[in-house]
């Protein structure tokens, strides 16, 4: 474990923020007000220019990875990084849930202290925050035993399908994942854990036939998916944190006309590896009750779940010891949602959660406690120039 009298000063990258808070401030104002919903690749090109343009300020040099159904990633190297040095993967994304417009009935706005507006919380705050811990390690003069490689992606609120092959890459040889996803609630906790995410589509497959003239010539795929829906819902275990739920469902053609197909799309979130396998294999071995219906299932768990080992441990305990020195009583929890922390934690020590306090991701009246802003970009600059764990 390292030792505390190795650690940065935390209380001096805190000093330096502070003059910094209102610079940290107008920042994040000016990445809410550049929308950049996930689903719109081409909306997503000022936010992007912004934070291209924000690193190369703070000695990075940065890639845009061009997507191909999203506006691209970027990749940011210390330019001061040695030949063979080790790196740690800092990791957040610009993409948000909201579609473009939001501002006209959720404007930015600031009232008691809290910033509100569209992705403000979720994630935009956690990408200022690391801009700003990375300026005050360079003003400081510290060098990180362990370089920063920063990568931003444009997908993660749609499953990082794009992004995750480069993730996986990156921290494969990372030292160590440092997650700047939103932490939880308004006690600003970290994130060690997450559950597993995993979605389905189950499709039921029956026969069409005219529900007044003919109906014992048709197999009703409704029918046949209301059995299938109740077996799923047995699937649920609240006692050991799985829950198994039919968001939607779609099917039929016409009121008389017994219906020859219907789909039902299935959320899945579980603690554990072994839980995933376990409801996975339960799904794809359900079988029909209505003779001649078909159950087809497609779907899969899209994010790992996200598993405290020794080494995210370790991260764990060096936070706490970081926050000690800034007086900050900090708390960890386990996360009901999934982020790239889940793909991340397979190859490397994680830790998530490290971006702003506030509340309301995905929900009207999202907002960001700019008080604790100061002590969160120093809590990270502190963990980024920590020296590699002994694990």
């Amino acid at each position: 474990m390292i030792k505390s009298s190795s650690l940065p000063t935390a209380k001096k990258l805190r000093d330096y923020l502070h003059g910094r808070q209102e610079e940290m401030i107008a920042l994040l104002a000016q990445l809410v007000t550049a929308e950049s919903p996930s689903l719109i690749p081409t909306a997503q090109k000022p936010v992007l220019t912004i934070l291209q343009r924000e690193l190369r300020q703070r000695g990075f040099r940065v890639r845009h990875l061009p997507g191909q159904q999203t506006g691209g990633h970027l990749l940011a190297i210390d330019r001061d990084r040695r030949p063979q040095q080790g790196y740690q993967l800092l990791l957040g994304h610009c993409d948000t849930v909201w579609p473009l417009g939001t501002l006209e009935q959720m404007p930015l706005k600031i009232s008691q202290g809290k910033l509100f507006g569209p992705g403000a919380y979720d994630m935009k705050a956690g990408l200022v925050l690391t801009l700003f811990a990375l300026e005050a390690i360079a003003a400081l003069e510290l060098e990180p035993e362990v370089s920063p490689v920063l990568f931003i992606n444009s997908d993660e609120e749609i499953g990082s399908g794009e992004s995750t092959p480069y993730i996986q890459r990156l921290a494969q040889k990372a030292e160590r994942a440092l997650v700047m996803e939103p932490s939880l609630g308004l006690q600003g906790k970290l994130k060690t854990q997450r559950k597993g995410v995993g979605r389905f589509v189950i499709r039921a497959i029956g026969q069409a036939a005219h529900a007044g003239l003919d109906p014992e010539k048709g197999i009703s795929a409704i029918l046949e998916l209301t059995f299938i829906v109740q077996q799923l819902f047995a699937f649920n275990d609240p006692q050991r944190g799985i829950t198994v739920n039919v968001g939607t469902i779609d099917g039929g053609l016409r009121p008389n006309v017994i219906a020859p197909e219907a789909k039902a799309v299935v959320d899945v979130r579980v603690p554990s590896p072994d839980d995933a396998q376990r409801i996975e294999t339960a799904i794809r071995s359900l079988q029909p009750t209505t003779t001649g219906s078909q159950i087809i299932v497609e779907g899969r768990f899209g994010r790992p779940p996200m598993v405290k080992n020794p080494g995210s441990e370790q991260l764990w305990l060096l936070a706490q010891e970081i926050g000690s020195q800034l007086e900050l009583e900090l708390a960890e929890s386990t996360a009901g949602g999934g982020s790239d922390g889940n793909t991340t934690s397979l190859y490397t020590p994680t830790l998530d959660g490290l971006g702003a306090v506030g509340d309301g991701a995905h929900a009207i009246g999202e907002f960001v406690a700019l008080g604790q802003m100061v002590d969160r970009a120093a809590l990270l600059a502190g963990l980024i120039s920590s020296p590699s764990l002994s694990i």
